[in-house]
């Protein structure tokens, strides 16, 4: 294993009350009790353990744009390497993670590449969103020609063995899982939420699929389209695809300004700040980071167009 971050793991404070359509019972009592005790008129101080029940998978300090658009967070990380022949369904792949496990389970997002390409084109953000509190799996596909729907079933391959057979299985929570895909792996990342409900997020980046319907996906949804992509078009691919999502969905369009088809196979501070926040919002359920999703961005020198909606919050 190689040390890819040195600074200390910094667990993270201030815990808030977990907002998503999935709520736990947990938190839920934690409310009503709380309610209880204002009707009463009394007054309790809350212990660090009942503030930490409210939102048990925040991990990391209280984010701010200097941190989440630096090339790596607080989180010290390690890789694995996992042989083609060692897995089955897909291509094997690298395993990026944090560490140390003081702060208890993580969520995980397997990352599926491109038409011809294998998991050293996204492998830039293995240790992004790893030190971030995430433990990332790059793959490589069964072939370099598989077109999206066969990259969809490979992603989701990933994280099953990624949560039942890999030697990180107990770092991670099986219930907080995502999946980012670049082109034909953007592609395959829409299909893979369409299979999977149960996905907390999905993110295809400059995606490639010849269905342009997606009204039956249920994940929450942040599509990458770049302006300048002769490839994949953003007005014959990411913008269908965005517009297809239901507009009761957690979804959101980001277009890069002036950027190829071939953005995000290499480092991509906006991206990553988008991703990051994404995925700390629908896999984390850490209302932290909703500050960079709503407002809704503005358009910018990075950023041609952004639509969407803000994150729901019950």
């Amino acid at each position: 294993m190689t040390a890819l971050a040195s600074p200390s793991m910094l667990p993270g404070s201030g815990e808030k009350t977990r907002r998503s359509p999935r709520k736990s019972w947990l938190t839920r009592s934690a409310a009503v009790f709380a309610a209880a005790v204002a009707i009463a008129g009394g007054t309790v101080a809350a212990s660090p353990a009942a503030l930490a029940a409210d939102n048990p998978y925040e991990r990391g300090p209280a984010p701010t744009t200097s941190s989440i658009e630096a090339s790596l967070g607080s989180f010290a990380t390690s890789t694995q390497t996992v042989s083609r022949p060692s897995v089955s369904g897909f291509g094997g792949g690298t395993i990026y993670y944090p560490t140390s496990t003081s702060a208890g389970t993580f969520g995980a997002v397997s990352i599926a590449p491109g038409y011809t390409a294998t998991q050293s084109s996204m492998a830039w953000l293995g240790p992004r969103l790893a030190s971030q509190g995430f433990v990332v799996f790059t793959i490589d596909t069964n072939s370099t020609s598989d077109q999206p729907d066969s990259r969809g079933r490979q992603l989701l391959a990933s994280l099953d063995y990624l949560t039942q057979q890999s030697s990180v299985r107990t770092r991670i929570d099986s219930s907080r899982l995502g999946v980012v895909g670049h082109s034909m792996g953007g592609g395959g990342t829409l299909e893979a939420a369409r299979s999977r409900p149960a996905l907390q997020a999905a993110i295809p980046l400059t995606g490639w699929n010849l269905t342009k319907n997606w009204s039956s996906v249920r994940v929450p949804t942040l599509v990458v389209g770049a302006q300048s992509d002769t490839v994949a078009p953003v007005s014959s691919h990411s913008i269908p695809f965005y517009t297809s999502l239901s507009s009761s969905l957690d979804k959101a369009y980001l277009e890069l300004r002036g950027a190829s088809h071939f953005a995000p196979n290499s480092s991509n501070t906006t991206i990553a700040k988008y991703t990051i926040s994404w995925l700390k919002r629908f896999i984390d359920n850490d209302t932290r980071y909703e500050q960079f999703l709503c407002p809704l961005p503005r358009t910018s020198t990075t950023i041609s167009d952004y639509r969407g909606n803000c994150p729901h919050t019950s």
